[in-house]
């Protein structure tokens, strides 16, 4: 019985490192996935959201528009690229995919549904963020 109990503490003390090792390698490799495969397209760029009256309008993709969805609007990114939206003041981040053409106004840089953009805002009253936004594929 006593060989048993020291033969498994042995095993114990031998295998521990290797799962820790294992632990730290994965969750590394993981996070650097997560990195490799977000792509920052703008570093800073200023986003508003859609008033209610374009609801169930169509965009330019053709869809129906609908504020409680997670959606945007950019002047050139291809309809359906998933975009991750960060909040440069409070670091808030919500993932929308493009699928109509806007802003037009000058010194915007894209269109969110207004379920987004509450998503990150800290103000509901603030029409327009500073945001960060990056491209998930």
């Amino acid at each position: 019985m006593k060989i048993v109990k020291s033969l498994s503490h042995k095993t114990f003390i031998f295998i521990l490192p290797l799962v820790a090792a294992f632990c730290i390698i994965t969750s590394c490799s993981s996070s650097k996935q997560h990195i490799s495969n977000s792509k920052i397209y703008e570093k800073k760029a200023v986003a508003v959201y859609y008033h209610d009256k374009y609801n169930g309008k169509p965009t330019a993709s053709g869809e129906l528009f609908s504020n409680n969805k997670y959606t945007a609007a950019h002047k050139t990114l291809p309809f359906g690229t998933k975009l991750r939206v960060t909040n440069l003041v409070n670091q808030k981040s919500t993932e929308v995919k493009v699928n109509d053409r806007g802003p037009f106004t000058k010194g915007r840089d894209i269109d969110l549904s207004k379920k987004a953009f509450m998503e990150i805002t800290d103000s509901k009253s603030k029409g327009a963020l500073d945001v960060k936004i990056e491209i998930i594929k």
